[in-house]
């Protein structure tokens, strides 16, 4: 038997558009032709990765369609983070700064990680962690906290 792969990640959400327009300013290509709309509102988009994964978004209706045992979380916050690689630490820095100043939450603020890549966390309009990460730039390595 072979090993599964990871191909998908759908996130179930409130409020579609509020979703599109979050991940939209966060850099991700969200083309209006891949949102499937009813009389009821939209209720499934893609993002197409470069790497191949796909990320869904999904109605709570939906959800409801596909999973019989789906229920609205009790809780508003994940313990999932998404992380979404960007091509420089000042990309970082910058995608922040932009979901910021569109008002999202920022969980925690750009810093330097002891893993060495520059890294930050924002908030998705349902409460989900989205961090923004740079490559690994061995020179910034340090000793990871004690815990």
């Amino acid at each position: 038997m072979s090993s599964p792969i990871f191909d998908q990640l759908n996130l179930v959400v409130r409020d579609m558009e509020a979703t599109h327009g979050f991940y939209r300013a966060a850099g991700l290509n969200i083309p209006e032709e891949s949102v499937w709309r009813t009389a009821s509102g939209a209720h499934h988009a893609q993002a197409k990765m470069l790497n191949g994964v796909d990320i869904e978004f999904d109605s709570a209706k939906l959800a409801k369609a596909y999973n019989k045992g789906w229920r609205e979380p009790r809780k508003t916050l994940s313990r999932c983070v998404l992380s979404l690689r960007v091509d420089s630490r000042d990309a970082v820095d910058r995608s922040c700064e932009k979901l910021a100043g569109l008002r999202y939450s920022v969980s925690q603020p750009p810093f330097d990680s002891f893993w060495d890549s520059r890294y930050a966390i924002v908030l998705d309009p349902d409460g989900n962690s989205v961090g923004f990460m740079s490559s690994p730039d061995p020179q910034k390595r340090s000793a990871p906290p004690e815990i």
